[in-house]
């Protein structure tokens, strides 16, 4: 093999981890049952072997990129696995209400009226699955929304109070200002009995 054959060969290979981990950090954020491409229900050592063959192509040390870590770390968190188990078992039982709604809960998954379903029961579940994790995703950004819109109007309502007690003092500063002014005329107006002070008249007589 050539030089350039080898340098085009280690291309390849980097550019397919590459798109590897950006398919794993896309998927895992919905459902690391898409990421692993296993079934719902698959055994322990089907999900060990296709995990040790995803991880292998983001592990770090295999190769450099800035998400493997995180991707790493994300598809061996336990705490994660649980939550989506959860999640999954939640889809198969809606699933399995939509397809046999009498019975529903006593279906195994090996049951033969689950086979050759199209689509497949399998997908069914992760479609479900992927359904509620968007719709849980969309709740909590309107949460986030709505709490964002409440702090702005506690925001707009404190500014307000603020510039209220400023033009409170304001005011009060201008009324110690004009506080001798208004003293001269009330001492002015006593001293006429209250009557408005005659203009004196003027004395010089145009010719």
């Amino acid at each position: 093999m050539s030089t350039l054959d080898a340098v085009l060969n280690k291309n390849a290979a980097d550019l397919n981890k590459e798109l590897e981990v950006q398919r794993v950090m896309r998927a895992f954020k919905l459902n690391p049952y898409d990421v692993l491409d296993v079934p719902f229900g698959a055994t322990e050592t089907e999900v060990k072997r296709k995990f040790r063959k995803t991880s292998l192509m983001i592990h770090p040390d295999k190769f450099k990129h800035e998400n493997g870590p995180e991707a790493e770390s994300q598809l061996s968190d336990a705490a994660a696995r649980r939550e989506i188990d959860a999640i999954m078992t939640h889809a198969r039982t809606l699933v399995l209400k939509n397809l046999i709604p009498v019975g529903y809960a006593t279906v195994t998954d090996t049951d033969p009226r689950l086979a050759n379903l199209k689509p497949s029961y399998d997908v069914q579940i992760r479609t479900k699955a992927k359904q509620i994790l968007l719709e849980d995703a969309m709740a909590r950004e309107r949460k986030t929304k709505i709490a964002f819109a409440n702090e702005g109007a506690e925001k707009a309502k404190l500014d307000e109070a603020v510039a209220k007690r400023k033009r409170e003092a304001e005011d009060k500063v201008k009324w110690e200002e004009h506080r001798e002014q208004r003293v001269n005329n009330w001492r002015e107006y006593a001293s006429t009995g209250g009557k408005p002070k005659k203009a004196k008249k003027n004395s010089h007589v145009l010719g």
